[in-house]
């Protein structure tokens, strides 16, 4: 009889038995807190072309006081050939610079933060229409290129995670920015992190732990019981198609707004979801033929999915189900790699060579819109803040900002 070797629970990193694990290391403490050395990914070493400035794009140059001069350009809107409900927003970065996370203080949403590879902290005072380079003193005392992958704000409270494994804090709006010392026995890159409340947090990794703070980032408790790798291991004979050991971590992972997660699996053969109370993820087969690109949550609860060649298909209904319809969509053979909702029924998705489309039917029907089509860039994410406020994130610095 075989036997297969379960990788140990979550709260078995962590010395004692107590339902309360402690992440961090004292700030005394001498061990290294890093352990992991930055890796680039496809997206990151894409280097396409800075796309062409239309000729009523084109705006006066403004100078930024900055320790290395960079050029920032004005926001700028296009003609009727160019953008529509959308305006490129020129950035102070270098091209190849893969932007990832934005995110506004709650009781001033003239002011925020955008993140990418690179070390790359971006912060705005006129809601988003300029921005400007970022140093955080605590992030750059040692020698690692921080790709910062998520931030959020509850209050004048906020968090920003990255990999290799970095956390910081602000509890003024982000005037200052302390660094929150972890374990090197976290298991995963850290992918995402939501603020929730006082001093409250969640956190998760790309193999599936999520821990939950409530005293400012001292503690961190266990939601689950063990990575994504143990659940296949334990559950591999449950009938989930393509599911081994080898296929434990996540490529996206997205959080709905009552705290419940659908997350892709590497290799996109399946996918899996967590709801608060649960000990586990629940991994599900795939309802299509072809490799999942990314899954999230619909305004009216129910969820999208993405698959590699440009298919989108909604679930029947809302909540967690395997039940999904294929909706038809322009996407010019480019793959769609996000989709954001700005109400019910309008969101808007985008992809892969500037591909944007737009719908305002709850998702039954799909147009394009041309406001990316002359920029070469992939976009990556699809951000609304609230319903006038709403960006695109992509490579080479893309940032597109919604006008309405």
């Amino acid at each position: 009889m075989a036997i297969i070797a379960l990788k140990p629970s979550l709260t078995s990193f962590f010395a004692g038995s107590s339902a309360t694990t402690c992440l961090l290391q004292p700030p005394s403490s001498s061990s290294r807190l890093l352990t992991r050395a930055s890796s680039s990914s496809p997206e990151q070493q894409s280097a396409s072309a800075s796309a062409p400035v239309g000729r009523r794009q084109f705006a006066t140059l403004t100078s930024l006081s900055l320790a290395a001069p960079l050029v920032a350009h004005p926001a700028a809107r296009a003609d009727d050939d160019g953008l529509s409900e959308w305006e490129r927003v020129y950035l102070p970065i270098d091209p190849g610079v893969v932007l990832l996370d934005i995110a506004f203080v709650p009781d001033d949403l003239s002011h925020g933060f955008l993140l990418g590879t690179r070390q790359t902290i971006l912060e705005t005072k006129d809601g988003g229409g300029t921005w400007v380079p970022r140093s955080i003193p605590s992030a750059e005392d040692e020698d690692f290129n921080y790709r910062f992958n998520s931030i959020s704000f509850k209050g004048k409270e906020g968090w920003i995670v990255g990999k290799p494994a970095i956390l910081l804090y602000t509890s003024d709006a982000g005037d200052t920015w302390e660094r929150i010392p972890l374990s090197n026995q976290l298991p995963g890159d850290i992918v995402y992190i939501k603020a929730t409340g006082e001093k409250s947090a969640e956190m998760v990794t790309d193999q599936g732990a999520i821990y939950i703070t409530s005293n400012r980032g001292y503690n961190w408790r266990a939601a689950v019981q063990e990575t994504v790798s143990a659940t296949l291991n334990r559950t591999v004979s449950s009938g989930i198609s393509g599911a081994s050991y080898y296929t434990g971590t996540f490529n996206t992972v997205n959080r709905s707004p009552q705290g419940s997660y659908v997350a892709v699996s590497s290799r996109g053969n399946f996918y899996l979801t967590w709801e608060p109370g649960q000990p586990f993820w629940q991994p599900h087969n795939r309802a299509v033929a072809r490799r999942i690109q990314n899954m999230g949550w619909r305004a009216d609860g129910g969820l999208w999915l993405l698959v590699r060649g440009g298919g989108l298909f909604l679930s029947k209904g809302t909540g967690i189900t395997e039940d999904f319809e294929e909706v038809s969509v322009q996407s010019r053979g480019f793959g769609i790699l996000d989709v954001g909702y700005r109400s019910p029924e309008e969101a808007w998705a985008a992809g892969g060579s500037g591909i944007l489309l737009r719908t305002t039917n709850g998702g039954k029907t799909w147009i394009r819109d041309k406001a990316a089509d002359n920029i070469a860039a992939n976009l990556y994410s699809v951000k609304f803040i609230n319903d006038n406020k709403g960006f695109v994130l992509g490579n080479d610095g893309v940032l597109l900002r919604y006008l309405g």
